[in-house]
């Protein structure tokens, strides 16, 4: 229930706050007084979509501030979203800025915008709902909100997964020749390299090996001359060689240290220099003597070489880029392996979800079917009272197709007077008949759901009169078990509220300001005799303001 609703710089409203009371709550005022900005404001704490055009000119933000008294459930799912519930009551805030940005704050805590919605604080009943109703669809809301159909949840949930099962199959299906060609040409390169064997670093090992081959004649040339430079000439017994002067300087030293103390080091040091030489020099003659021509081994590289040219001219740059396409390519090839036994899986499933759809949309229609005639039934009993004796309503149930919600077309028949054939409600009903129709089906349809907040927009829109007393009364009716705010230009409606609320416009001839104000006594009496077309400060129009409010308050509910 709403026990609070606060506005700032909302539209046309510079700043108002409402306490409401349970019952039945009217809100009044003339025409473009600002009625709208109340419910459009509550709209806004229900999650509507926000428009930075409803920010006051001028002001930085507009917010609407809801004070609720809540249930359990609607508590704990509060607390889960780390906002604070105080004696079951909720405060919901809703901030516009003038740059179009929204934010939410539920129970003191920033909140998705959706959340709002999804805590079902309140519903709203506008003028769009007339037109609604002439559509199918919200016949069919309307239906199953009095019918309730069990296994409705899991059909809409088992429905979403056989049409994303059936739109991968599709895709499956369409693209089966594209993944043949693909799977045919990965298979081919794989066997491709499989056939060579190539092993990671092996294209730059046989280059250098290639290159050390072809060069054999002149790396034993220069090995040659750094072998003789090394240990001397065998043809030139006489020619230096480092190895013989390194090992005279060493014999040398040696006396040196012999005779002066201070030389040790440099023996030492030459004793060293003649081993690296003499092992450098062994080097040379063993490097030397594997420098052997091998012409066989030569043509092994270079056809292994362009074996693996064959690879990386289509696989990779390099032998180890061929490898990694194999290892990606191998997966690939496992996926489109695995996509008929994919494809073979979700047909079985999407003739599970079929066969289960089915069985749930039987039971789906033979309940709506069940409860078409009870709604029916009793929203004649309300047109009955809203002067239409002889409305008949009927809700069709016919077949369709297996869809969202279920297999069922649902359509709304209408007709006003007695023996003529009903038509569909959009096409035969008048503006007041449809309005009635309307707050007929609302009446039954919010009398099961109590304890809620329900409002209603322009509920008596294209009726007068007594009408409107009937109006007045199905809306006082419901009142006893839900909160009910009514907009309403019907003294007739207004005179049944608990509470009445009138919205005032005035203007300073550059900014046009709303308010509103709770009227009682012989305010509320004047408000009403406004309303009814008269002088509010004439003794006629204020006496049958008071009988109009005397006859409310004999109908009121025990």
């Amino acid at each position: 229930m709403l026990l609070e609703l606060s506005l700032s710089d909302f539209g046309v409203v510079a700043g108002t706050a409402i306490e409401l009371r349970p019952g039945l709550v009217a809100l009044t005022g003339e025409t473009g007084a600002g009625k709208t900005m109340i419910v459009s404001g509550l709209g806004h704490l229900l999650g509507q979509r926000a428009d930075a055009g409803i920010v006051r000119r001028g002001a930085e933000r507009a917010v609407v501030r809801g004070r609720w008294q809540v249930d359990d459930t609607v508590g704990d799912a509060v607390k889960e979203l780390g906002g604070d519930v105080d004696d079951n009551e909720l405060v919901t805030v809703r901030q516009i800025a003038a740059n179009g940005r929204s934010r939410a704050v539920v129970g003191g805590a920033p909140a998705p915008i959706s959340t709002l919605a999804a805590l079902e604080l309140a519903t709203i009943h506008g003028q769009s709902e007339q037109l609604r109703l002439a559509s199918p669809d919200r016949q069919r809301e309307l239906l199953d909100a009095h019918a309730r159909p069990p296994g409705l949840d899991r059909y809409r949930d088992a429905y979403r997964e056989r049409e994303q099962a059936a739109a991968e199959l599709r895709e499956l299906d369409s693209a089966a020749m594209e993944r043949a060609r693909e799977a045919d040409m990965l298979r081919f390169g794989l066997e491709e390299i499989a056939a060579v064997e190539p092993r990671p670093g092996e294209d730059p090992e046989l280059e250098a090996e290639q290159r050390r081959l072809q060069d054999l004649d002149e790396l034993r040339q220069l090995a040659g001359t750094a072998q003789a430079s090394l240990s001397g000439d065998e043809y030139d017994y006489e020619a230096p060689s480092a190895v013989g002067l390194v090992g005279q300087a060493r014999k040398v030293l040696s006396s040196l240290a012999d005779r002066d103390e201070q030389a040790r080091a440099l023996a030492g040091r030459a004793q060293e220099a003649s081993l690296l030489v003499d092992e450098l020099a062994a080097d040379v003659s063993s490097y030397l003597a594997d420098l052997v021509d091998d012409p066989l081994r030569l043509e092994a590289v270079a056809e292994r070489r362009a074996r693996l040219a064959t690879l990386t001219r289509k696989y990779g740059a390099t032998i180890d880029e061929v490898l990694a396409w194999s290892e990606e390519s191998a997966l690939r090839l496992a996926q489109l392996d695995g996509s008929d036994e994919r494809i073979v899986e979700l047909r079985g499933r999407v003739a599970a979800l079929d066969a289960e759809l089915r069985e749930l949309a039987a039971g789906i229609t033979a309940r709506r079917r069940e409860a078409a005639a009870s709604l029916a039934d009793q929203a004649h009993r309300e047109l009955a009272a809203l002067a239409m004796p002889h409305a008949r309503l009927e809700f069709q149930v016919g077949e369709a197709p297996l869809g969202t919600h279920g297999a069922d077309r649902v359509e709304l028949m209408f007709s006003a007077n007695p023996g003529a054939a009903p038509g569909p409600l959009g096409k035969v009903a008048s503006g007041g008949e449809l309005s009635r129709v309307r707050l007929a089906l609302e009446v039954v349809l919010a009398g099961a759901d109590g304890g809620h907040t329900f409002v209603f927009d322009e509920v008596d829109a294209g009726v007068g009169g007594a009408v409107g007393l009937e109006i007045g009364r199905r809306l006082q009716r419901l009142a006893t078990a839900s909160q009910v705010i009514v907009v309403t230009h019907l003294a007739q409606v207004a005179a049944f509220a608990d509470q009445h609320f009138v919205v005032h416009k005035s203007s300073d001839g550059r900014v046009t300001t709303s308010d509103v104000r709770e009227v009682v006594g012989d305010e509320r009496v004047a408000e009403l005799a406004r309303m009814m077309g008269g002088s509010s400060d004439t003794a006629a129009a204020l006496e049958h303001a008071a009988e109009l409010l005397d006859e409310a308050a004999r109908d009121a509910p025990a």
